[in-house]
């Protein structure tokens, strides 16, 4: 039996998953739940990934492409306040491109949900950090004054990477249609899965 000249590698990603939300089947990829971790992070921490699987966590942007590049994945978004009430919204489609493309939010399908759309407005935009700008502004970097690792256009309608409990307008952890700039959010979640497994069950 001759071996192949091109031998494929497949390298092992350790993740979270969820089996009992909305059908199962998720790949948490961001995790807020109490603070724990500070998400004001450089671009090759964003890049590697950070935090406790079992906590508070970022995937990584390598990882998150790799698993929206081969297979049409949606997106769905938890999000609670620090009143009990939780909200969601689900994206049909979601990928973000490589490092290359400074990891574009090049992938969004339609939005629905109890949430509110607060995504779309990134839709195409790349991804910043401090030490990255690459927003549409040229005066300020929004990974500087909104703390925190995100899809900035000019600057946002959602940053689920601001300061835990943080109420300045706009620095927290936010979702505009759900509680505004003024609101730091208790529990953010950001998870995918496969768009195949929705339509075969």
């Amino acid at each position: 039996m001759k071996l192949s000249e091109n031998p494929i590698y497949v390298i092992p990603i350790h993740v979270t998953c969820d089996a009992d939300t909305r059908g199962g089947n998720w790949t948490i990829i961001l995790r807020r739940l109490d603070g724990s971790e500070i998400f004001y992070r450089n671009w090759n921490t964003y890049k590697k990934g950070f935090g406790k699987l079992d906590g508070e966590f970022f995937l990584g942007l390598d990882k998150i492409h790799a698993l929206t590049e081969d297979y049409s994945q949606e997106l769905l978004v938890i999000l609670e306040d620090f009143e009990g009430d939780e909200r969601y919204e689900t994206y049909e489609r979601f990928g973000i491109s490589g490092e290359d493309e400074q990891y574009a939010l090049n992938t969004l399908g339609q939005a629905n949900g109890t949430a509110g759309d607060s995504l779309s407005y990134h839709h195409g935009e790349k991804f910043s950090t401090f030490d990255q700008d690459n927003d549409r502004l040229d005066d300020i970097n929004c990974a500087e004054t909104r703390p925190g690792g995100w899809w900035y256009k000019d600057c946002h309608h959602s940053n689920l990477a601001g300061g835990y409990n943080d109420t300045d307008a706009g620095e927290g952890v936010n979702w505009y249609h759900f509680r505004g700039y003024n609101y730091a959010l208790k529990r953010a979640i950001m998870m995918i899965r496969p768009r195949k497994y929705k339509e075969l069950n």
